[in-house]
């Protein structure tokens, strides 16, 4: 299939941008008939990855805090410390309140999305084959925050915790009052001040997912046309360099997701 592929640029790239995926509705789960059969249908290979980068962060993390060193600590040890002093410093500036969530989240945040982006730079066919000849898969897609399902399942789960805070911190009739009675402090204007601060609320999870799904999917796809245009023993004079560039949005993207999420609840546990 991936040299059959290279004669056919279209059908390489096609082939790459198709998941592993089960549909739930062959599985006699729900009617055949219904409109939703495509909703219906699991991308496995964005789940397997996302589970298995996420182990080897707790991982590495719980080995590291057993093992920590006052005196001599070793390279790994003072990576991890950098990362959390950034991560912490970012914190406190933005989130003005005590809560103990707030900086294990955006560590968690942070490194599990920059862990999921660098999948990009493992070079696009070796997995999917070796997935092929091992496993038997046809299809693999190795960059989760590739895929607009995991990208927004993350948001939602940021979104949860904002109405959770909004609750918590403002209380619900209060909360109400933020919704209803804002920009225009009027009741001529509570429609309006409701409608105008919902769509606001919920651009907040969309934009948030979209953004990093947009990102990673376009350097996924320049990745791809680059295997599928040119030979193998000519790709690395457009790799080499648009890899230099894209470890610079793999880290970026990874820091406006935990920068937007900080904000979002900083702003959902203020008292008005």
């Amino acid at each position: 299939m991936f040299s059959s592929g290279k004669s056919d640029p279209q059908n390489y790239i096609h082939h790459h941008l198709q998941h592993f995926t089960i549909n739930l509705n062959n599985l006699n789960f729900f009617n055949k008939n219904s409109t939703l059969n495509n909703f219906w249908s699991i991308n496995i290979d964005s789940i397997f990855f996302s589970f298995f980068l996420g182990c080897i962060f707790l991982i590495i993390f719980y080995k590291i805090s057993k093992k920590l060193q006052k005196k001599t600590p070793g390279k790994l040890q003072i990576f991890i410390e950098i990362i959390i002093n950034f991560i912490n410093k970012n914190v406190t500036e933005m989130y003005q309140e005590k809560n103990k969530l707030i900086a294990p989240l955006s560590l968690t945040i942070f490194i599990w999305i920059f862990l999921m982006n660098f999948m990009d730079l493992i070079p696009i066919d070796y997995l999917p084959i070796l997935g092929q000849k091992i496993l038997g898969i046809k299809y693999m897609r190795i960059v989760p925050s590739a895929d607009v399902n995991i990208t927004l399942s993350m948001s939602i789960g940021v979104f949860i915790l904002i109405l959770y805070y909004n609750f918590k911190v403002k209380g619900f009739i209060n909360f109400i009052k933020e919704i209803t009675l804002q920009p225009f402090n009027h009741p001529a204007f509570f429609i309006f001040n409701l409608g105008l601060e919902l769509v606001t609320l919920f651009s907040k999870p969309i934009s948030l997912g979209l953004r990093l799904f947009g990102n990673m999917y376009a350097g996924e796809m320049i990745f791809i046309m680059i295997s599928s245009l040119l030979p193998w023993w000519s790709q690395w004079i457009l790799n080499v360099p648009w890899s230099i560039f894209h470890i610079l949005v793999i880290f970026l993207q990874s820091f406006i997701f935990m920068v937007l999420t900080i904000v979002y609840l900083s702003m959902a546990s203020k008292k008005h």
